[in-house]
């Protein structure tokens, strides 16, 4: 969510039990704005916190000129001093989700370590090779904070836009969807790189405006009924909020440009939702 709106957005998310407390947003509505300049964002977002056993890491994140590419992440653990996460890699994919299990722990330089056994040869001459691989707790920081942002980052229909030069960026003239918009997950898109649009029929791509329609639609996600959709303080904000990466919370005042998502959780998966619904 915005830092310019942080107070506001935060209320508007307080539903889900999940919040922060005065001490920290007063910290956050400074930091957030030195952090702006230090980097040269042209706006910085406070991405969420992942609760660690005995730190949480804050999150923050800055998006340059284009808000889908241009992307840094940065962690805190007192909302006032903040750390630049590196660029992921497939390597680091792969070696997080072989290594790194259970909880946070809230160091960054913890080290998870995880030993593989691999057998080369038959019969009497099959030799065992054990392979070990380690992973710092600030590795897997940032890749869970991928992985979320690449699974349920949400964004309203219409509020980005990808101009003639490929950058995409903010729709200035979004009034917001109208409450009728608002009730359907067809109004409501991840902000990540496409991985359905491109197997939809010449048809249904007919009927796609290609300046606002780049996005996968939330309501094609497998399995179904992974996100829970509802109207909240009075029926006047759409709130949704993932089954998937539980703690993800999305909020959208319709009629209003007003909207944004935060993640408070854990940062583990969950795994037995197709066993769930």
């Amino acid at each position: 969510m915005d830092s310019n709106s942080l107070y506001y957005s935060l209320e508007l998310v307080a539903g889900s039990g999940h919040t922060l407390n005065l001490e920290q947003r007063t910290a956050l509505q400074t930091s957030l704005v030195i952090l702006k300049k230090n980097y040269k964002f042209h706006r910085v977002l406070l991405w969420g916190k992942i609760l660690g056993l005995n730190n949480d890491y804050f999150i923050a994140q800055g998006r340059g000129e284009d808000e889908m590419e241009d992307k840094k992440n940065l962690y805190s653990f007192n909302c006032m001093d903040w750390f630049l996460l590196p660029p992921v890699t497939d390597q680091m994919i792969e070696e997080v989700s072989r290594a790194a299990k259970g909880r946070f722990i809230g160091d960054p330089s913890f080290v998870y370590e995880h030993i593989q056994t691999r057998k080369h040869g038959n019969g009497e001459k099959a030799e065992e090779e054990e392979i070990m691989t380690k992973v710092t707790e600030e590795t897997r920081l940032t890749v869970v904070v991928h992985h979320i942002d690449e699974e349920v980052s949400v964004v309203p229909r219409g509020a980005f836009v990808r101009n003639p030069h490929g950058l995409v960026q903010i729709n200035r003239s979004f009034d917001g969807l109208s409450h009728s918009e608002a009730g359907k997950l067809d109004s409501f898109l991840h902000f990540s790189k496409p991985k359905n649009l491109k197997k939809k029929s010449i048809l249904e791509m007919g009927e796609l405006n290609p300046a606002i329609d780049f996005l996968d639609v939330v309501s094609d996600d497998i399995p179904k009924g992974s996100w829970s959709l509802q109207f909240e303080c009075a029926s006047k904000v759409c709130v949704l909020r993932s089954l998937l990466w539980l703690g993800l919370t999305f909020y959208h005042v319709p009629m209003t440009p007003q909207h944004g998502y935060i993640y408070i959780g854990n940062g583990l998966k969950n795994l037995d939702l197709p066993f769930m619904l």
